[in-house]
């Protein structure tokens, strides 16, 4: 097995929808399961999606955060990542729910239609439904000052100007 891997690249490469538009889905709403969810059902504004799942020590680190993305306005989907739903609903309901509606992903089959390597993982999505950048784990201060802020200052220009993003600023921005 060394002998065939040797002189091969060891760069871990995982299978994004990064470019693409949200991978078509028909899920539960968490809070009302009766209520089937698809891509229409997505704003029609840049939005972060966030993967969660209230067994995830990373997710719990990173919900006050998420609570303080949405009291500054910032759009959060959340994508509930094979969950007990009376666990994950708990969790919501003593954390607190920054999220504008979160789905259920019981099998788990969307998530990694989106490039899942592990929760949480949040994917930042244009006023067109395109994923324009993959935040692989906890979305911080840091993170959120660095990377995801001038990608979403981007988005939501040309969002408000009516217009689809500019490429080479995507690029440059969204890296």
């Amino acid at each position: 097995m060394l002998y065939m891997r040797l002189g091969k690249p060891t760069d871990i490469v995982t299978n994004t929808a990064l470019e693409r538009p949200v991978p078509a889905f028909e899920l539960p709403l968490l809070s009302d399961t009766s209520r089937i969810m698809t891509n229409d059902n997505l704003p029609d504004k840049p939005f972060l999606m966030n993967i969660w799942g209230s067994w995830c020590p990373t997710c719990i680190i990173e919900h006050p955060f998420l609570m303080k993305l949405e009291e500054r306005g910032v759009n959060l989907v959340g994508v509930n990542y094979k969950d007990d739903i009376g666990d994950a609903l708990g969790y919501l309901n003593r954390g607190g729910d920054p999220f504008s509606m979160s789905i259920q992903d019981l099998s788990g089959q969307f998530a990694l239609d989106l490039g899942l390597t592990g929760a949480p993982e949040t994917f930042i999505v244009d006023g067109d439904g395109i994923i324009r950048q993959h935040i692989i784990g906890e979305i911080n201060e840091s993170n959120w000052q660095s990377r995801i802020t001038p990608c979403l200052m981007v988005l939501n220009d040309a969002s408000n100007n009516g217009v689809s993003p500019d490429p080479s600023q995507v690029a440059e921005a969204c890296k």
